[in-house]
């Protein structure tokens, strides 16, 4: 397999994508396998000839949270579950430039609104949110980007475009053969339809998956390739964090190792992608968290996450500084031998 790895990395950095079947005959590589370095150390490698040692941050707040309509098995904010997440309307204007505030004087470079909703639908809740953005826009600090559920026209698309939305997050989650068992309220095609009508606004795309929802390697490989093909300009890869209450609760979380071959196996697949990792690093990638990085990784979302405490951005721009890696979010504080800070950087994630 050693030698099957380095022809396939020889053929991706030429400029040549691995097919499905490709993808699957490296989803065979075992977890406890020395092979399984071979597969890091040359998905390092391409991270490297397409994305050098820039790592991009992110953040986003929760901007409306709870009593979500959809009944995805992962979620917490589902009206459908009994996961007990708290349940607000849309934030006021202060709450959420605060929040972006500490996010972009943290290092951030984008900061992004998520709701807990269907998605948009015109309307005077629609009003409100396009003048927050506008209003995150006329700061001038960072990227405002949106997480904010099915667009269900062009015209709403492009009144996110002309409120300055830079990027907007709508992850197709998991594979179109998973997918039903994972979310029944709509389909992998209402995602897949979403994306296209804000590309077709002009809107970047972040769109990636959760890992770890009882998916197989296959359809690990059938959702890089579908993502592909929508050409994403960011992928968040998400590691499913169980919550009680929600219908995922007693599932395992995946190994590090097995989160450190998914993300080698994406750059492989997918060579000039921006792979961010984000929800879940913390629990399942535990003492191996930086070595995402060297597995293929070239972006992280900072702060918490919707539901769910992140690390703080001291910790991570520690982590980055001590890979070599470079970001916006400059050089650490030196270390100092006081109790951790209560404080955490107000922002979430999937």
């Amino acid at each position: 397999m050693r030698d099957t790895i380095r022809r396939f990395e020889e053929r991706v950095i030429a400029g040549d994508l691995l097919g499905y079947q490709e993808g699957c005959q490296l989803a065979t590589i075992g977890e406890d396998s020395p092979d399984l370095l071979d597969l890091i150390s040359s998905a390092n490698r391409v991270r490297l000839h397409f994305k050098g040692n820039r790592v991009d941050t992110c953040s986003i707040v929760n901007a409306k949270s709870g009593s979500c309509s959809e009944d995805c098995s992962f979620c917490a904010q589902s009206a459908h579950h009994a996961a007990g997440a708290q349940s607000y309307p849309l934030l006021d204007g202060d709450a959420i430039a605060r929040a972006a505030d500490e996010a972009f004087d943290a290092g951030a470079e984008a900061f992004g609104l998520v709701a807990a909703w269907k998605g948009l639908r015109e309307g005077p809740e629609l009003e409100t949110l396009l003048d927050r953005i506008r209003e995150l826009v006329a700061k001038n600090k960072g990227h405002v980007d949106g997480s904010l559920g099915h667009v269900p026209s062009e015209s709403i698309a492009h009144r996110l475009k002309e409120a300055g939305v830079h990027t907007y997050n709508h992850n197709l989650e998991t594979a179109p053969s998973h997918f039903g068992n994972i979310c029944t309220t709509h389909t992998f095609q209402d995602r897949v339809e979403t994306i296209r009508r804000l590309q077709a606004a002009g809107i970047r795309i972040c769109s990636g998956g959760i890992f770890g929802m009882g998916e197989n390697w296959e359809q690990r490989v059938e959702l890089a390739v579908h993502l592909r093909e929508l050409k994403v300009d960011v992928l968040p890869m998400n590691f499913l964090n169980p919550i009680a209450g929600t219908p995922l609760e007693h599932v395992a979380p995946l190994t590090p190792r097995e989160c450190l071959k998914t993300i080698a196996l994406y750059r492989m697949l997918l060579p000039t992608a921006n792979l961010m990792v984000a929800g879940g690093r913390e629990v399942n990638l535990r003492d191996l968290q930086s070595w995402a990085f060297h597995a293929g990784a070239n972006a992280c979302m900072v702060g918490n996450y919707l539901t769910t405490p992140g690390r703080s951005a001291g910790e991570d721009r520690r982590m980055l500084t001590d890979l070599g890696l470079t970001s916006s979010m400059g050089e650490p504080a030196p270390l100092v031998a006081t109790a951790p800070s209560p404080l955490r950087m107000i922002a979430a994630g999937a």
